[in-house]
């Protein structure tokens, strides 16, 4: 794969080669590579599919969580964030020590405890780490759900963008089946308070406890805002909200 250089960029086909954008700017690659049908039915191509299975399944897994907080991610996540999630399911993957090779999936590797370390602390914003904007220590009572930060003082407890007048703390419990691809999603009340150096206790309690089968998965959720008279604004589309996976079981 090539970067296109020069003041005229090209989309299309030139003589075998692709030109195209994509996120990371204009690109250029040779056209080519194995007939789908040779890939599909051939057996050389045996760990191809079988690769190919995992992965999908993978990518489906991390499209259950996303559609499962898609609520919630609409006011904090990265471009990336499918990639990466796919990626990291893909690790969650490969601790199924049970399924064959071309089946192994998530559904059962989030069974280990080494695949729960992984998905806990993951930040669907890359722009806005969970850890690098909020300093004050939290709790989860993984029985009920709910989120405590106690003495939350905003103006020290807290990186605030410029502009930044105020905020608001959300939390969520989840349970995630992906195996099934099931999942119900029980977000808490919403504490708004301004950027001062007034201490509050933050209490974030689910409107009901998780139901179903599945992964339980309890995210915090911290976005800022701008008043201008009277009125709260989100400073530059959510950019700098963070959205976390604080604890899972």
């Amino acid at each position: 794969m090539a970067k296109q250089k020069g003041i005229i960029k090209l989309d299309g086909t030139i003589g075998g080669i692709s030109f195209y954008k994509s996120k990371d700017g204009y690109l250029a690659r040779e056209k080519g590579g194995v007939e789908a049908d040779r890939i599909k039915n051939d057996p050389a191509f045996v760990r191809t599919r079988e690769n190919g299975s995992e992965f999908g399944g993978s990518a489906r897994s991390g499209k259950v969580l996303r559609d499962a907080i898609r609520t919630m991610m609409q006011n904090a996540s990265d471009s990336r964030v499918t990639a990466r999630l796919t990626k990291l399911m893909t690790q969650i993957k490969n601790l199924d020590a049970t399924s064959v090779r071309g089946e192994r999936n998530v559904g059962v590797g989030i069974a280990t405890p080494e695949a729960k370390a992984l998905l806990n602390g993951f930040n669907f914003n890359d722009k806005a780490i969970l850890g690098s904007i909020l300093f004050n220590p939290f709790a989860v009572d993984t029985g009920t759900g709910v989120i405590t930060l106690d003495d939350l003082i905003p103006i020290n407890d807290l990186n605030a963008p410029p502009g930044a007048t105020h905020i608001t703390l959300r939390g969520a419990w989840g349970k995630v089946d992906f195996t099934t691809g099931d999942s119900d999603v029980q977000e808490s009340n919403v504490v708004n308070l301004p950027i001062d150096a007034t201490s509050t206790n933050v209490v974030l309690t689910p409107a009901a406890a998780a139901g179903g089968a599945g992964t339980d998965i309890y995210l915090l959720m911290v976005e800022f805002f701008q008043e201008v008279n009277g009125n709260q604004y989100s400073l530059k589309n959510g950019a700098y909200n963070a959205l976390a996976v604080i604890e899972v079981q």
